[in-house]
């Protein structure tokens, strides 16, 4: 195995020596498998050996169960972030949160103790996460039926009108519309996040990502945000910079096995690259940094116009120390 930094979207050998933890900047872990799709679905056995191989790549650690538990504990709730609304093919795919349930499940975290999650129950029924109740027993909920916490809130003078669904729909008065409430499921519920997004193009955000997913499924009244490109700048990284959003994560997981560089949130395989990798890291903007370059990339091999990024999202998130947004300083080591 070689370290690697990604520089000007090409891969060259980093200090320090391969073998090593990088000194300063953001680790990331890529693991490929050649026959981890099969005609766009993801095999899980072959997914499950890669969440593995990255898992204890990425801690450093001997043994399956000894990298789940360098990052919660069995008394912890763990939260498993997933996006949900394109769907199984599209969205964070199915196989990917199977092997992080079954890898908490050996490691001795209780199965009630497991949540996966993400803004609404409907999305997570029909992409087939409701599956994993019955096989595993664990929970999954969404953020709008778990209910929205009246006293955890992000305020911003960008005024909405709440929809179905938000803790102020229906109400009037002049305050009305300016919080965005935080999901109990975070303020009450977890007290660990794995957080796993897909490289997905999105037109506002550049990739429906780490802070992205994190961010806008973990409160309500978001439309106010989504409509308008200049409020999403400021409002995404700041929501995630709360301390009972991000401060909770402790793994982030890239579901790369198919890039989808056009379509946003809707399901366009016809737009979509197959690149078979998992990436993982404790750095959600390095990943997605790294997503954002990879679109692009994909984007010019395909003959397409080269997408707005949203770069400012993720130089603000750097500012409110996220994590790491420059190139230089993302060292990834590859694995087989």
């Amino acid at each position: 195995m070689s370290l690697f930094v990604l520089v000007c979207g090409g891969l060259v050998r980093a200090e320090p020596p391969p073998g090593s933890a990088p000194a300063t900047g953001a680790e990331v872990v890529v693991v490929q498998d050649a026959a981890a799709t099969h005609d766009l679905l993801a095999v899980p056995a072959v997914v499950r050996g890669m969440v593995e191989r990255g898992l204890t790549n990425l801690t450093g650690m001997p043994t399956v169960a000894a990298g789940w538990l360098s990052l919660v504990t069995t008394q912890d709730t763990v939260g498993i972030k997933v996006f949900s609304q394109p769907g199984a093919y599209a969205g964070t795919r199915p196989a990917v949160v199977t092997a992080v349930v079954e890898g908490l499940l050996a490691a001795g975290v209780p199965p009630h103790q497991i949540i996966v999650w993400d803004k609404r129950a409907i999305d997570l029924r029909l992409a087939g996460f409701f599956e994993l109740v019955t096989k595993y027993g664990i929970r999954v909920q969404g953020s709008v039926e778990a209910g929205w916490d009246t006293t955890t809130n992000y305020e911003s003078s960008v005024l909405g009108t709440p929809l179905w669904g938000d803790l102020e729909f229906g109400q009037t008065g002049d305050r009305v519309g300016r919080k965005s409430y935080v999901t109990k499921i975070l303020s009450r519920e977890v007290t660990k996040l794995i957080n796993i997004s897909p490289l997905m193009h999105h037109n506002q955000a550049g990739v429906s990502g780490n802070l992205y997913s994190l961010a806008l499924g973990g409160v309500d009244n978001t439309f106010r945000f989504e409509r308008n490109g200049a409020a999403l700048v400021r409002a995404l990284p700041e929501i995630y910079a709360m301390g009972v959003v991000g401060d909770r994560v402790v793994l982030n997981i890239v579901d790369a096995l198919i890039c989808q560089y056009e379509g946003e949130q809707r399901g366009l395989l016809h737009y979509s690259a197959i690149l078979n990798e998992l990436r993982l890291s404790r750095d959600p903007l390095a990943l997605d940094v790294l997503s954002l370059q990879e679109i692009e990339r994909q984007r010019k091999l395909a003959g397409e116009a080269a997408p707005k990024t949203g770069a400012e999202i993720y130089e603000n998130a750097a500012l409110l120390e996220i994590g790491i947004a420059e190139e230089r300083k993302i060292h990834v080591l590859r694995v087989p």
